[in-house]
């Protein structure tokens, strides 16, 4: 099952949505994460729900979960990015945080911030949980996720620079595009390992990996960070980028207005958004 939130016409706000073919089906849920937090048969009431049909290719989507209780990121989960980025491999997940105010939809703009022309691509698996985890076992993990889908990390590069924390170059407004669809896991490998994940930027392929080179795997990482704080429903786990970001690169390569971004996991879909420069 894929699942989406579209933005209704007339400022009506959002909704859920499941995905039929070339329809979208609304769901009686403000967005995904409503339909997460409904309870534990959430995945049963999405497939036989819903009436009201649109065609897929004129909906507006906004991000997969667009307010999630938490958002969780890992640095350095690939052995390739931990190279470029000169920095030892870690004996424990790297985490920092996002802000909602960060998310953006699949084909929404980026937006780069008028103190910075230092933006940097990120293409990251995401891993939406569907059940409460608490002190989550390795071998149980799997279960509380209710799918996957793609995320893109980009990154203020000279503001996560100014500190040893990473939160300030992270959580800019409207950086993060995640969507287009959560993917219930039946639709993928155990853990969504072993899939293509590429980022390019006006056509020209600048990451390409794949999820079965995660260091922390998606059972790892719930285990590790439901023993430090509740997972909730709709919670978003970005899982670390490879290796090929501007920042590692010599000379380093930047985002640039106008420019367009395009972000895909195999199986899963692509996000395609366009780089905009605000003003003070």
């Amino acid at each position: 099952m894929r699942l989406s939130t579209i933005r209704l016409q007339n400022e009506r706000g959002t909704a859920a949505a499941r995905q039929e073919g070339d329809e979208l089906v609304l769901l009686p849920y403000t967005d995904v994460g409503e339909l997460l937090s409904s309870g534990d048969d959430w995945a049963q009431r999405a497939t036989a729900e819903g009436a009201d049909r649109l065609p897929l290719g004129a909906a507006s989507l906004a991000p997969v979960v667009p307010h999630p209780n938490k958002i969780v990121c890992l640095g350095l989960n690939y052995a390739t990015h931990i190279k470029e980025m000169g920095r030892p491999t870690p004996a424990h997940p790297t985490l920092f945080a996002k802000y909602d105010g960060s998310l953006v939809g699949a084909y929404d703009d980026v937006h780069m911030p008028p103190v910075s022309d230092d933006l940097d691509w990120e293409a990251e698996l995401g891993v939406v949980i569907g059940r409460r985890a608490r002190h989550v076992s390795k071998d149980r993990a799997l279960a509380h996720v209710a799918g996957y889908t793609v995320v893109n990390d980009v990154t203020v590069r000279d503001w996560q620079h100014r500190t040893r924390e990473f939160l300030s170059g992270k959580t800019f407004e409207a950086t993060t595009p995640v969507g287009p669809s959560l993917v219930t896991p039946d639709e993928l490998p155990p853990g969504a390992s072993g899939l293509t994940i590429s980022c390019s930027v006006d056509g020209h392929t600048m990451q390409k990996s794949n999820t079965v080179d995660l260091l922390f795997d998606v059972a790892t990482i719930i285990a590790y960070v439901s023993t430090i704080i509740t997972l909730l429903p709709g919670d978003l786990i970005a899982t670390g980028t490879p290796g090929g970001v501007g920042a590692g690169r010599d000379p380093k390569v930047y985002l640039r207005p106008g420019q367009e971004l395009v972000t895909a996991i195999e199986g899963i879909g692509e996000l395609r958004n366009t780089v905009v420069k605000d003003q003070l």
